[in-house]
């Protein structure tokens, strides 16, 4: 009877261990994808308003870039200016070749 209450309680245990990952890990999908609309849109303005012709790779590895730097920093804009200065810089080496 022992080992049955000690298997269940384990069984219990690990379904809501298992819940609390999978809500974790949902709730951080939603932050990025919420984060990256934003980006997204933001690139998109800024790139219209330098008269350049948008680019979703370039939008993608830019707003790639500034989650992983916020998420590191914690710092909006920081991150804004690291990745803008790296998307320039790639721009510029891509030009060049």
């Amino acid at each position: 009877m022992k080992a049955s209450k000690y298997k269940l309680f384990i069984f219990v245990n690990l379904i809501i261990l298992f819940n609390f990952f999978n809500s974790y890990c949902l709730a951080q999908t939603k932050q990025n994808s919420i984060i990256k609309l934003f980006c997204l849109q933001s690139v998109k303005d800024e790139m219209m308003k330098a008269g350049m012709v948008y680019s979703d790779e370039i939008a993608n590895e830019t707003c790639d870039c500034y989650y992983e730097e916020f998420t590191q920093t914690a710092s909006h804009q920081d991150a804004i200016t690291k990745c803008k200065l790296e998307t320039k810089e790639n721009l510029n080496h891509n030009t060049k070749i």
